[in-house]
């Protein structure tokens, strides 16, 4: 089975890619802008015709994307999340209409979502900003391509290699800067987010991949319990030994200040696809650390 994996050299794409290659007779082929890669492409700039070419010679039975802009300008946002999953269904539809395609979506397609309840799938999609806009445009380009594809809306990953960029990326930076018994500063961490484990969201692409049937639409993975932030940053202090404080300034980002609770319903995963996230959070903040306490460890997005 040859698998493409597109965004390969990124935070989830790393873990994907790799679970991938443990599958009997699985020929995983990397695509993406990095050097090397072996099929070589931006979906933010390419055009849907010379992409076509190259997926034709690669000859992807699945591809799996895991490319995608969290920050950036409104351009960069764009293009990479909106544009570029509409450019890879017109390609797919010229060159390989039978390849399955699994999709990485966002759980801020979803929004305020409405208080303290967990999100299914049916929930009304109203993002607070262009970030998760861009995602849900992405979102519909996949699921209205007619072709064999799923989006995974992936709530609020975390592990080893979380980028710096990422809550749980500063946090153990922050720590591993302040040293055993110095100060976090930070911003306010008391917002509900549901977090799940980069490798439990691999095993979700690995299984959509495998699916013995097609599988269409949109599936949460999530962990299923919302925790605070501050649930992150004392699990990694534990990790760490960090005998210290975190100094929270009381701001926050005004995401956050709009979002205070959000969680996810995954039931539709585990019945359509047999999935349920496996790592236990603690397990999950021990193994951040354990990729994050060097400066030169771990995964870059």
């Amino acid at each position: 089975m040859r698998i493409l994996v597109l965004g390969a050299t990124g935070f989830l794409g790393r873990h994907a890619a790799e679970q991938l290659r443990a599958l009997p007779g699985a020929r995983v082929l990397d695509g993406g802008r990095s050097p090397g890669s072996a099929l070589p492409c931006d979906l933010a700039g390419a055009d849907a015709a010379d992409l076509a070419v190259a997926l034709r010679g690669a000859a992807p039975d699945a591809v799996v994307n895991c490319a995608g802009a969290t920050g950036g300008s409104a351009t960069v946002l764009t293009a990479t999340n909106a544009r570029g999953p509409a450019v890879l269904c017109e390609a797919l539809r010229q060159a390989a209409p039978s390849a399955r395609l699994v999709h990485l979506g966002s759980s801020a397609e979803y929004g305020a979502g409405g208080g303290a309840r967990s999100l299914t799938e049916s929930a009304p999609a109203a993002p607070l900003g262009l970030y998760g806009a861009t995602k849900l445009a992405g979102t519909l380009a996949v699921t209205g391509s007619g072709l064999d594809a799923l989006v995974l809306r992936v709530f609020n990953p975390l592990g080893p290699g979380s980028p710096p960029g990422s809550l749980p990326g500063r946090l153990a930076e922050g720590i591993r800067e302040a040293g055993p018994d110095g100060v976090v500063r930070t911003g306010d961490l008391s917002a509900h987010r549901d977090f799940v484990d980069a490798r439990d969201v691999a095993r979700a692409v690995v299984l959509a991949v495998t699916a013995s049937e097609p599988v269409t639409g949109v599936l949460n993975i999530g962990s299923g319990t919302a925790r605070t932030a501050r649930e992150v940053a004392e699990g990694l202090a534990r990790a760490a030994g960090f005998r210290g404080r975190f100094a929270e300034d009381g701001a926050g980002s005004p995401r956050s200040a709009a979002l205070a609770w959000q969680q996810a319903d995954v039931t539709a995963a585990e019945r359509t696809l047999g999935w349920r996230p496996e790592h236990p959070f603690d397990t999950t903040l021990a193994d951040l650390w354990a990729a994050a306490r060097t400066p030169s460890a771990g995964v870059s997005r």
